[in-house]
């Protein structure tokens, strides 16, 4: 009927009118997305939940693969599914704004079919990469002057084209712009940046609000909150995020040189605020231990680079310590790479083979490694899942935390 009717009010409608119209129909019937809150721990604010996305469901508390330029390095989409069991992975704004760039994307389809992933899809917002370039970029109110690290060339980067490039891009969650201080900022610095963020965060949705998803599907946008390792702030910013009634909310701006303590005590701090009915997801983080201590105080989602540049690095994670298979002791050790592993390699190849694989340099190795860990970090959050549901996720937490720290 919308159709019709544009048609016969008007004599002439061009395609793209037709199309635009034809998009805003359908995300009408999209769904928003979805948490339901299955299971909570009693002395733990550990809980398991169910997100539901056009795209598919994902189990919590989850990990989410890091895919920089909309792949995980050096291994294929189809062993991240079906080998690791990856329910959801992350693209990132900023390097596929500069590489492809938007007009790839957009005449793809979207980073789904470009990219093949058939699954839910996150993208952060380029935030903490303009952090990362403190030497080539520019802070202002109206957004970040930054230069590419590619070729040099100067960009913007506005809460609002933010926005327009992660519609363009049609990841199923997006996050919103924020700048991401450093984790000792001086108090004045961290409420000066705050402000900033809140500003920014208002526009976001501002523009989230005034434009339509591109390729049929729902996309949730997630506020983040920041407040370096200053509780006040931190509260402050949580209670500020709640106003949008997003469909879920991100802690941003940790592990990026505080102590690890001090991470711990900051999401305490923003949980306490964070409705409980929300999934939360916190950024960039972290260790295997980390990542248990994080869902001990109520996270639900995880991201990190970790497995895979660990991985290319010759150190993998198991669930009796951590290995690095350049040392000369594994040299002569045929046994598996991960007798308890999750992935086929982990049975396939032994230790010894590994080692020889980084010794000659042979990518392989990397292959191997990130595989096993990404697999590894899956089977870490899906057994905690397991336990919270079963009620003894604070004596196997506690146990398993003791075995992550050796160094084997």
């Amino acid at each position: 009927m919308r159709l019709k009717n544009l048609i016969f009010h008007r004599k002439i409608v061009t395609l793209s009118e037709l199309c635009a119209a034809a998009i805003y129909g359908s995300a009408q019937m999209m769904k928003n997305m979805k948490f339901t809150l299955q299971h909570t721990v009693p002395a733990s604010k550990a809980r398991a939940g169910l997100i539901e996305t056009d795209h598919g469901h994902i189990q919590t508390p989850i990990f989410m693969p890091v895919g920089t330029a909309a792949a995980m390095k050096g291994i294929f989409h189809r062993d991240v599914k079906e080998d690791a069991r990856a329910q959801i992975i992350l693209a990132n704004t900023y390097h596929l704004y500069l590489r492809p760039g938007m007009d790839i994307i957009e005449k793809a389809g979207g980073v789904h079919k470009f990219s093949t992933w058939d699954g839910p899809m996150l993208t952060d917002s380029g935030g903490f990469q303009v952090f990362s370039l403190a030497d080539c970029r520019k802070l202002k109110e109206e957004g970040c002057h930054f230069r590419s690290h590619i070729d040099g060339s100067k960009h913007l980067f506005t809460p609002e084209s933010v926005i327009d490039t992660e519609r363009t891009i049609g990841a199923d969650i997006m996050m919103a712009f924020d700048e991401c201080p450093p984790g000792d900022a001086p108090r004045e610095y961290a409420a000066k940046s705050l402000a900033l963020t809140e500003r920014w965060l208002e526009r976001c949705f501002n523009r989230y609000h005034q434009t339509q998803p591109k390729y049929g599907h729902y996309q949730s946008l997630f506020p983040i909150v920041q407040g370096c390792a200053y509780p006040d702030l931190r509260a402050k910013a949580a209670e500020n995020v709640q106003q949008y009634d997003a469909d879920g909310y991100a802690i941003g701006g940790l592990a990026v040189g505080e102590p690890t303590e001090v991470m711990y005590a900051m999401i305490e701090v923003v949980n306490a605020v964070l409705p409980e009915n929300k999934p939360r997801y916190l950024m960039g983080v972290g260790t295997p231990i980390n990542i248990l201590e994080g869902i001990d105080r109520g996270v639900d989602m995880f991201d990190c680079v970790m497995p895979t540049r660990n991985g290319r690095n010759a150190q993998i994670f198991t669930s009796e310590g951590t290995i690095n298979l350049r040392n000369k002791k594994w040299e002569d050790d045929f046994s598996p790479l991960d007798p308890n592993g999750a992935s086929f390699v982990d049975t396939l190849y032994t230790k010894a083979y590994v080692h020889h694989l980084v010794v000659c340099k042979e990518m392989l190795a990397a292959q191997i490694a990130s595989l096993h860990n990404i697999a590894f970090y899956l089977w870490l959050v899906g057994e905690a899942r397991k336990h919270i549901i079963a009620g003894d996720w604070s004596q196997w937490k506690t146990e398993m935390v003791a075995k992550l720290g050796r160094r084997l």
